[in-house]
């Protein structure tokens, strides 16, 4: 789940992280009465994506009539695909310097991984590939923690000054942030040095786990609602995992690790897979449905089902498809692979009650699906 800016302060706020005076405001008229409370002011578009300033979406205003001809510039507008019904209205700060910080999950180091450059307010990944020496990394052994040890050793060298202090107490309190929400992502950019000494956070990308919200109820109501289509709609609804692409191999597997393998084996066969939808656990109960679901695309002109059954077995969840494949009797011609446990029965139920042979190999049965579908 991503936050927009303004919530994810308001998650450091909780946490007791000093942010900029803000408000929120949904019209022009809102915010002209926030800059007239708080004075000079940034009118900042609140969308769950970035680049919001190259796009327009980030004007200074230095009265309040400015800033209600900023917001009134500013709503309406889209983003990243997001249109903007809110705008942040916050304080001007003096800025004295702009660094980077951010605390996000490393697949290769397998841990949390704390970042700090003092080049802030750029592109970090501009920075990365042009300047990788500027941009410091520490990979956390989550047994240990990150704590102001961490921080100092991190910020070594960087000729900090008095700021040393404060951005390395920062720098540990975005750690605990982070662990404490089970976020994947906590980015800071830019992390200001304020006139007065102060080290503030000025924007804020957060994004937490997915599977982590019910543990996260006290924040998860912040959180920015996904634009989904209607099929994806129809997919929450029946509790199915179902993402809408727009190929037109349609894809029914049995895990998340599978179905994304089917995809990437779809797009390397030349094809391009329709969607997302995998059926393990409870979800194969749901079989009618699901096929359903992916067939509603009117996209899709060939379906690829692949099975591979460890303790989930493949002659059940091929039942449960074969049945689904009767009552809804589609067109569209049908490909199989299926390995595992139960693997021998499910063969023979699909050749005798669809009159399909199943392939021995996936490669095989993939790209056959994405011939179909040309």
């Amino acid at each position: 789940m991503n936050f927009e800016e303004q919530a994810g302060k308001s998650v450091l706020a909780r946490a007791g992280v000093s942010v900029p005076q803000g408000r929120l405001c949904a019209s022009a008229q809102e915010a002209e009465a926030a800059a007239r409370a708080i004075g000079p002011v940034v009118v900042k578009a609140q969308v769950p994506t970035g680049k919001r300033g190259k796009s327009g979406g980030v004007k200074l205003a230095a009265t309040p009539e400015e800033a209600a001809a900023s917001a009134q510039a500013i709503l309406g507008m889209e983003i990243g695909g997001f249109p903007v019904a809110r705008v942040l209205v916050e304080e001007q700060a003096a800025i004295a310097r702009e660094f980077y910080a951010a605390v996000l999950n490393d697949p290769a180091s397998r841990s949390p991984l704390v970042l700090f450059s003092t080049e802030g307010g750029m592109d970090i990944e501009e920075v990365a590939a042009t300047r990788p020496e500027s941009l410091r990394r520490m990979a956390v052994d989550i047994r240990k923690g990150f704590g102001p040890a961490d921080a100092r050793r991190l910020l070594l060298g960087l000729d900090l000054g008095e700021a040393a202090v404060p951005v390395a107490a920062m720098l540990v309190d975005l750690y605990r942030v982070y662990r404490q929400h089970d976020a994947e992502l906590l980015e800071i950019n830019p992390l200001a040095l304020l006139a007065d000494g102060r080290v503030v956070p000025l924007d804020c990308k957060l994004t937490v786990d997915d599977a982590a919200l019910y543990r996260q109820a006290d924040i998860a109501e912040l959180g920015a609602k996904e634009p989904l289509s209607a099929l994806e709609e129809r997919g929450r609804a029946l509790d199915l995992k179902y993402i809408e692409l727009e190929g037109n191999v349609g894809v029914l597997a049995n895990g998340a690790g599978l179905t994304m393998t089917t995809m990437d084996v779809v797009s390397h066969a030349g094809g391009r897979p329709a969607n997302f939808l995998e059926i393990g656990g409870e979800a194969y109960t749901k079989g009618t449905e699901a096929l359903d679901l992916v067939l509603s695309n009117p996209g899709v002109k060939s379906l690829v089902v692949n099975f591979c059954g460890a303790f989930a077995r493949t002659d059940v969840m091929a039942g449960g498809v074969i049945q689904a494949w009767k009552t809804l009797n589609p067109t569209v011609p049908v490909f199989f692979s299926i390995h595992g446990t139960g693997e021998d029965e499910a063969v023979r139920m699909v050749r005798e009650e669809l009159g399909i042979e199943p392939y021995d190999r996936m490669e095989d049965a993939i790209s056959a699906a994405v011939e179909a579908a040309r």
